[in-house]
This record gives structure tokens, sequence and C-alpha cells, in this order.
């Protein structure tokens, strides 16, 4: 496809998805209380879309991943939290 091509059959949910995210970060600055580890891994994950060259999906991936390789022997809770908490939250 050309590049024309793409954007005339992608831009509109791209452009949708960025106006979601964007009212996101509006709604975590209006609220009151503290975030935990979730709220700048997204802003890291946000920060690889304007980088140049190709990547990006696999690096907010990354970004949001744990690179650790050795299980952990009890999960903390009963689902997925979207992105790693760190060595000290890991639970290990």
């Amino acid at each position: 496809m050309t590049k024309q091509q793409v954007l005339d059959l992608y831009f509109l949910d791209a452009r949708s998805k960025l106006i979601d995210l964007a009212a996101f970060l509006d709604r975590m600055e209006r609220a009151g209380g503290e975030a935990d580890f979730r709220h700048p891994a997204l802003l890291q994950a946000a920060a690889e879309l304007g980088r140049p060259g190709a990547g990006r999906a696999k690096n907010v991936l990354l970004v949001l991943s744990d690179p650790t390789t050795e299980p952990i022997p009890t999960a903390p809770g009963k689902g997925a939290s979207g992105a790693w908490p760190g060595e000290e939250l890991r639970g290990s």
C-alpha cells in the first residue's frame, strides 16, 4: 500500500485512539491522589510514538512488559495490570 492508502484506511481510527488517550491523560491530571506504576509506564510508552523509524509497536510493548525471565512464586492478584510494576512490586 502507499502512504496515502494507509492514511485513507486507518487515519480516523488512529485519530480516535489518540483523542481517547489524551482524554484519559486529562482525567488523570484532574484526579486527586497518587498514581501507581501504570501512569508513568503509559507516559513512557506514549513517548515511543514520537520516535522516528519503524518498531514503535514493539517498543511500546517492551516498555509495558515484564523484562524478567524467572517466574514469580505466586501471582500478586487475579488479573493482569497491563504494565510492569518493577522489581519492588513484583512480589518476589
